[in-house]
């Protein structure tokens, strides 16, 4: 019976050891300094947008692993907004500063730390733009400028892995980005993924 007993605690042991391995096995590990491109699910502006707001956004492009896609195009993530000043009527400057908080994939949602998007807009028409934080220094943006009813398409390369915003523009005074801009941020911790 003594031996019988210890068979059963051995077998249940190493069934528990099997399903353990398989559980690490099924994990995939997207590195820190990895992109994540997004297209914002809503607007976005310094003037209305508070710190601690939340928005939606889509992954425009899959993220891959050693060539395999782990997480595909049209993921659900979600941001916050880091920081949001409007310009005042006469002086100062309009702050803007993003990140990302969650990706959803598969049916899990996983939390998310990334480095910040940000974008200043001082004076009249002069602005910055790049992504700050965990070691990136980077960024650049495309955006219009309305003046004078004519429209003109800036661009600035601020460096390698840099935050891109494509369809927003300053609006004068103020940060302003549409919906469907699109941003690029870096996971600043790995992002453990669960396969199915």
């Amino acid at each position: 019976m003594k031996k019988a007993s210890t068979l059963v605690v051995m077998g249940t042991f190493l069934l528990a050891l099997s399903a353990t391995l398989m559980a690490q096995n099924n994990k995939i590990t997207v590195p820190a300094g990895t992109t994540l491109t997004v297209r914002l699910g809503r607007s976005l502006s310094s003037k209305t947008s508070k710190p601690g707001d939340t928005f939606p956004a889509t992954l425009r492009y899959s993220v891959k692993v050693e060539g395999n896609t782990v997480i595909p195009a049209g993921a659900e993530v979600e941001g916050r907004v880091a920081n949001a000043k409007k310009q005042g009527a006469f002086a100062g400057q309009a702050d803007l500063a993003l990140e990302l908080i969650s990706i959803t994939t598969h049916g899990d949602t996983y939390s998310i730390t990334t480095d910040t998007w940000a974008q200043t807009e001082k004076g009249k028409g002069k602005r910055t733009a790049g992504s700050v934080g965990g070691g990136a220094a980077a960024g650049a943006i495309i955006g219009a400028i309305a003046g004078g009813g004519k429209g003109a398409a800036i661009g600035a390369g601020l460096g390698a892995g840099a935050g891109t915003a494509v369809a927003g523009g300053t609006g004068g005074k103020n940060v302003n980005l549409s919906t469907e801009s699109t941003l690029s941020f870096r996971l600043t911790q790995p992002l453990v993924i669960q396969t199915h």
